[in-house]
């Protein structure tokens, strides 16, 4: 996928950039490689720095307030201190580190929705920064983190959305200002439970997997237990179990029953 920027309308004397990467997927812990291509104006430029960077939608609340912006999560510089000449044209060619933690944009083909990750690069040019723009990028799920949504659809449950939240998640391995959520519905198998949220944050070891229940009024003996999961484990034992059988148990203890009086 290419982005292509006119710089002129900003004072850039007409100076392009042009970024394309070689594969728009990639994995937590994984990267992203590509090549940046910058051709000179009509006058004499000096470049102060080039920089690629990750760029997340996030949602964030301030008391009854929620508002959604762009948050840049990772950035690396390309270069810095070169002279741009009227017709020159320079490649550079770029390995962008996809931090661990970043969160899952697709998984077995299917876009998570509200999902928006992308590249993006900027350009200082004489005490400017040219804004950006956005080369989206696929984030498939590692092994581990597969394995837990892959139980999740065998168990009945169907994709909602997922979003990015501003803010942390208590006891877990979080080290970005965010974390994500992802909703699915809940199967009639359990009748007390209306959505379930799950996060995983995860870092080079391994990830921890936060699960919250939504249940519907009524639920018998249940309304004093803990609605919350969370459980940690490493990549290996994580990708090479099957998780069903785990959760249905913790599950249909909370919500396989209901009953309304």
């Amino acid at each position: 996928m290419v982005i292509k920027r006119l710089l002129a309308g900003i004072g850039f004397g007409g100076a392009s950039v042009e970024t394309s990467l070689d594969s728009a997927v990639t994995t937590p812990g994984g990267s992203v490689h590509g090549t940046v291509v910058i051709e000179g104006g009509d006058v004499e430029q000096r470049i102060e720095q080039l920089t690629v960077g990750l760029q997340a939608r996030v949602e964030s609340e301030a008391g009854d307030q929620e508002t959604t912006g762009d948050m840049e999560f990772h950035r690396v510089r390309l270069g810095e201190g070169a002279t741009l000449v009227p017709g020159q044209r320079f490649q550079v060619p770029f390995e962008l580190f996809v931090p661990w933690e970043t969160p899952v944009t697709a998984h077995r083909g299917r876009h998570l929705h509200r999902m928006n990750i992308g590249v993006n690069t900027r350009l200082h040019v004489a005490s400017a920064i040219d804004p950006g723009d956005l080369d989206p990028v696929g984030i498939e799920p590692l092994p581990a983190q597969a394995a837990i949504l892959d139980s999740l659809l065998s168990l009945g449950f169907t994709f909602k959305q997922a979003d990015l939240e501003r803010g942390r998640i208590a006891h877990t391995r979080q080290r970005l200002p965010f974390y994500q959520e992802i909703e699915f519905y809940s199967p009639s198998r359990y009748q007390g439970l209306n959505e379930l949220e799950l996060s995983l944050v995860t870092d080079e070891h391994g990830m921890d997997v936060v699960l919250e229940l939504d249940k519907k009024p009524g639920l018998l003996f249940s309304e004093s237990r803990d609605t919350f999961h969370r459980f940690a484990v490493n990549h290996h034992d994580g990708a090479g179990r099957d998780w069903t059988g785990y959760l249905h148990q913790w599950l249909d203890s909370l919500a396989g029953r209901r009953e309304m009086f």
